[in-house]
């Protein structure tokens, strides 16, 4: 992408893959949402505060392409944000995850949602498993999805 400001995204990196994470770092952030809609730019500005928390703490991916920023609704007036990072940010939100979670890579419109998690559902259940939640890791930013022409997103479904 010319003003590329998203890492370029290998979707056979994640599609239909298993990772188990043991307390895998990330600092967490909020958002208020409207059923599920979050106001866009809540959205990048908690992802910069993340970042450059990220940063000045010394605690960002060495390669950009293993960053994940994912994102779940525990309720649909809130979401949450997860930014991975490689140790303790200071003056970031620290937690972390564990647990099995299956993926699988989708190209489309945030709205189309709730259909890839059908899709995943089904995917799941033809191997015995089902998803007791699901995080969204969007590839690209709104600005380099519509220079890209493409709206990448891997579905993490903890099993």
């Amino acid at each position: 992408m010319p003003n590329e400001c998203c890492p370029t995204f290998d979707p056979n990196k994640w599609d239909q893959k298993a990772f188990t994470w043991d307390k895998k770092k990330f600092i967490i952030e909020t958002i208020p949402t409207l059923f599920h809609i979050p106001f866009p730019p809540m959205i990048g500005r908690k992802i910069t505060k993340m970042w450059k928390q990220a940063e000045q703490a010394g605690q960002t991916e060495q390669d950009k392409t293993e960053t994940l920023v994912l994102f779940t609704d525990p309720s649909p007036f809130k979401s949450e944000i997860y930014l991975s990072v490689t140790g303790e940010v200071p003056q970031g939100k620290n937690v972390t995850l564990s647990g099995t979670f299956a993926t699988r890579f989708f190209d489309g419109p945030y709205n189309a949602i709730p259909k890839f998690m059908k899709e995943m559902d089904a995917y799941l259940s033809k191997q015995g498993k089902k998803a007791k939640r699901y995080l969204v890791h969007y590839a690209y930013c709104p600005k380099c999805a519509k220079e890209a022409g493409q709206n990448y997103m891997i579905l993490f479904a903890e099993v």
